[in-house]
């Protein structure tokens, strides 16, 4: 158990809920793509379809997205750090 009185907590920024939910929608969009690139490959779509129609988009998701996610998250990870630590420093 903590002797330090936590006091109140840092107020969440709108930019702080917005990393978060665009990181959080970002990694679920992509993993649902990899997942819709699987269920085409398992079902025997040839490799000519995926050139053609959305397939290039959905492809794309998880390349740029699941990065971005990380990148994202990160940032939010420094941003409440360095949040918490000004905080602290100002008691």
């Amino acid at each position: 158990m903590s002797t330090q009185n936590s006091g109140p907590d840092v107020p969440v920024r709108r930019l702080d809920r917005f990393l978060a939910f665009a990181a959080l929608t970002l990694a679920a969009l992509s993993v649902i793509c990899f997942f819709a690139i699987i269920i085409g490959s398992a079902t025997g779509m040839s490799q000519d379809a995926f050139g053609e129609d959305l397939w290039p988009i959905v492809a794309a998701v998880p390349l740029w997205g699941l990065p971005a996610a990380f990148v994202m998250i990160i940032a939010l990870l420094i941003m409440s750090f360095v949040r918490k630590g000004s905080a602290a420093k100002r008691r």
